[in-house]
């Protein structure tokens, strides 16, 4: 079995983080993969304080393993959603959009080890001389928003400038992509799409419909003129918001505005037409709903079976 410093520092059977996915990793996803022998996360996204609590302890009652909590930092409950995992005692938190320091000796406190997700080695070395435990190298290849760089050369740089572990995200849906991170020089890695089609996902059938049915050019990337781009399978409300990032009579305030919402129309509504179907390229790797021990299984036994050199060619 596949054992790295990353099981150590997280108490985890495998070295694999579900992603903190808004408006679809909550407490039936993160307890399913936290029981499997991975890291499962909730995400925090915009909810305020109380329903984390809320999510957090439902978690608790479903698994007794190690999870952790992914907090957005643009969040306008940011400081609240901050408290509430110091008087949780998370374990683990990871986050996102926006700069962690600030939170950083507060969790500390609480013990919590921290892994901010980042996108280029000046973050990295940043949130390092912070006190982040480990980082998460994430490419552009992810779903929802994203960086420029991808894995494949994000990561081995990110390995050759800190001395905290390295774990890898973006494009990762099989057994094929854990081998190639650990070649890279990662410990563990980070996977969103693929737990889309979890059975324990509670995301709309909708939604897990579109991952199932997309292809290699599926995803497009929108919001670049807003400075913070996205990752989503093209539909009805990409294609409109593309249109409108590149025509000048429609300014940035009307675009913002587009995009609120579109998130959870998808996740939870599954409105085809109007939702923002965040995933990342790997969708077209994801072909069947399975129960996220499966998924979890399946992948590290094929990581096995090529890091060992008993396969060549994995199909």
């Amino acid at each position: 079995m596949i054992h790295t410093p990353l099981c150590d520092l997280l108490g985890i059977r495998y070295p694999i983080l579900q992603g903190g996915m808004a408006w679809i990793a909550d407490a039936s996803l993160a307890s399913a993969v936290s029981n499997a022998g991975g890291l499962g996360i909730i995400s925090a996204m915009n909810a305020d304080d109380e329903w984390l609590r809320t999510e957090i302890r439902k978690a608790r009652e479903m698994t007794d393993r190690p999870f952790g909590v992914n907090i957005m930092l643009r969040s306008p409950f940011v400081e609240k959603v901050a408290r509430v995992v110091a008087e949780e005692r998370i374990p683990v938190v990871t986050t996102g959009a926006g700069d962690p320091t600030r939170y950083m000796e507060q969790w500390g406190k609480a013990g919590i080890r921290v892994l901010p997700v980042v996108a280029s080695i000046a973050v990295a070395r940043h949130v390092e001389r912070a006190g982040a435990a480990a980082v998460i190298a994430e490419g552009g290849e992810s779903g929802g928003h994203v960086g420029d760089l991808t894995t494949m050369v994000l990561v081995p740089q990110i390995c050759d400038s800190v001395g905290i572990p390295v774990i890898a995200a973006g494009g990762i849906a099989d057994g094929r992509g854990i081998a190639a991170s650990f070649m890279l020089g990662a410990v563990g890695v980070q996977v969103g799409t693929r737990f889309l089609a979890a059975r324990e996902c509670t995301v709309h059938q909708n939604y897990k419909n579109r991952i199932l049915k997309a292809k290699d050019i599926s995803t497009v990337t929108t919001g670049k003129r807003l400075g913070h781009p996205v990752r989503c399978l093209k539909n009805a409300f990409s294609r409109d918001f593309l249109a409108k990032e590149y025509d000048p009579s429609v300014d940035n305030e009307e675009l913002e505005v587009l995009g609120v919402g579109a998130l959870r129309l998808a996740a939870r509504e599954g409105d085809e037409k109007n939702g923002c179907f965040m995933a990342g390229q790997a969708a077209a790797l994801v072909t069947k709903e399975q129960p996220a021990e499966e998924i979890i299984t399946e992948m590290f036994t094929q990581a096995e079976r090529i890091l060992s050199g008993g396969t060549k060619w994995v199909g």
